[in-house]
């Protein structure tokens, strides 16, 4: 709403602006022809007939002599100047006029000419004053029959310093009065038609002047909102488009310096929430270790101090110290976890990745656990299957995959029903190597799915110990695939629970 209101009042003002200053000019000028150009005129015409019958008044002195010469000269005046001339003699009598006898049958003609010449010779004083003086004179004759105007010029011409003739010039106004007449009224229709062409001239104007204004206020708003995606489109060599190539660049700067700061915004509220989990990890894990190590150090305390104080019998002394020693390795066990998984975290940990063949180290840690499960009882005794893709080479740190592989294959058996199946399967999928270890079970919980991949998280609520691990195995193993870039994950089958994760095959 708001550009629009200053648009519509730039171009309206300089609308408004430019139409007056136009119909003023114009309304001044048509007014001052009107009332000065008649006047103008005729006395233009009245210094232009003086002027030139003087210049008669020399050529006549040198022609007089001749007829047939002052005759030419005269005509040459009368068609030059639209005159009629008539010599006087010295006494006022008719000396010359060259109407022909027809033209002289003009009655109105011949009665305006007797009138100016008996207008002086009526009065032989002002005749004679007029001869001796010498001067040419010019005035306006009015002839009240018809109420036309004359130009009457006189000028007496001196031959040997002697009055010898007397040149009488009338010039009609007649066609000065009908031409002021038709001006005027053409001046109306001139004027009409100025006026439209000053309004739609004025509009133009102003909208071609307005135009990059409005562009200008338009990117300023926009960057008054912090949006500086707009481009000033004024362009030009004047002040105008200088301060639309001013605006970009003042856009432009801001921009970078915006994103920059934006940028250092985010930065910096990604380490206060990063530096906020990091307090509340240390928070947790504070917790959790303390947890972790309050029944291994109760238990070493309790039964340290039996053997001290000499309360069990002999014979349970060994069971003593092997526990003592047991909780001591499981606390070993729990510091080296955390170590590692510190490092993993914090970004410290490299990985050393090369091409190497998984399937040696799957079949490498089946070969163990098959071992293992050959000492237990026919009902505890677990199956595994292995159907794995075969020399397949995958990019990874061959030690830490190894590592996640163990994990996955300990939490297999640990949660395996008796007499129950693991399967462990490779497959090849696009550029990757699919890696799963599905075990026949109990499910897990939906709520525990992505849980159980976090910090002592164990899926038994009371941490039961006789299962064994420290609760950092799947938070170890997340932060490896993390650093592999692996897709990774744990979901609920009809047999059981499958985990897996993906390597990238090495290119042939």
């Amino acid at each position: 709403m708001r550009k629009g209101i200053i648009r519509k009042s730039i171009t309206l003002k300089l609308f408004i602006a430019t139409s007056v200053f136009f119909i003023i000019f114009i309304t001044t000028q048509l007014v001052l022809q009107s009332f000065f150009f008649q006047s103008f005129y005729t006395n233009k015409k009245v210094n232009t007939l003086k002027n030139n019958l003087e210049f008669l008044e020399k050529k006549y002195r040198i022609t007089f002599k001749s007829a047939e010469g002052s005759i030419s000269v005269i005509k040459k005046f009368e068609e030059d100047n639209n005159a009629k001339i008539v010599v006087l003699e010295n006494n006022g009598l008719l000396s010359y006029i060259t109407d022909t006898k027809e033209e002289l049958k003009d009655s109105n003609k011949i009665r305006i000419i007797k009138a100016i010449i008996e207008q002086w010779t009526s009065n032989p004083e002002a005749f004679k004053n007029l001869q001796e003086k010498g001067n040419t004179i010019t005035y306006i004759f009015n002839d009240p029959y018809y109420n036309l105007k004359h130009i009457v010029a006189i000028d007496p011409v001196v031959i040997n310093n002697n009055v010898g003739k007397v040149l009488f010039a009338v010039s009609s106004l007649q066609p000065v009065d009908e031409a002021v007449k038709v001006m005027k009224e053409f001046f109306i229709y001139t004027y009409i038609i100025a006026i439209i062409l000053i309004l739609v001239l004025s509009t133009i104007y102003s909208k071609m002047i307005s135009k990059p204004l409005v562009k200008i206020n338009k990117t300023a708003l926009k960057m008054a909102k912090f949006d500086f995606n707009e481009i000033c489109a004024a362009h030009g060599e004047d002040e105008i488009g200088n301060l639309g190539d001013t605006l970009n660049f003042l856009s432009r700067n801001l921009k970078e310096a915006l994103s920059s700061l934006q940028e250092s915004n985010k930065k910096l509220k990604k380490d206060i929430e990063k530096e906020k989990e990091l307090e509340s990890m240390r928070k947790e894990f504070v917790a959790s270790v303390s947890h972790e190590l309050k029944t291994p150090i109760s238990l070493i305390e309790g039964y340290a101090e039996g053997i001290k104080d000499d309360i069990m019998e002999e014979e349970d002394k060994d069971y003593y110290i092997d526990v003592i020693i047991d909780e001591a390795r499981k606390m070993g066990v729990l510091v080296a976890d955390m170590l590692e998984l510190s490092r993993l975290e914090s970004g410290t940990q490299k990985i050393n990745i090369k091409p190497f063949i998984i399937d040696n180290i799957i079949n490498s840690e089946v070969k163990k656990l098959n071992k293992i499960n050959e000492d237990k009882n026919d009902k505890d005794r677990i199956n595994i299957l292995v159907d794995l893709e075969k020399e397949v080479e995958v990019l990874g740190d061959e030690d830490k995959i190894h590592q996640v592989i163990t994990n996955f294959l300990t939490n297999a058996i640990r949660y395996t029903k008796p007499k129950g199946k693991i399967y462990i399967t490779s497959k090849i999928y696009k550029d990757k190597l699919l890696v799963e270890v599905e075990n026949e079970g109990e499910n897990i919980k939906d709520e525990d799915l992505t849980k159980i991949w976090d910090k002592f998280y164990k899926l038994d609520k009371s941490r039961n110990r006789s299962l064994g691990g420290t609760g950092l195995g799947l938070a170890i193993v997340k932060n490896i695939l993390k650093l592999h870039n692996s897709d990774y994950g744990v979901c609920n089958t009809d047999r059981g629970v499958k985990f897996f994760f993906a390597l990238n095959k090495k290119d042939i």
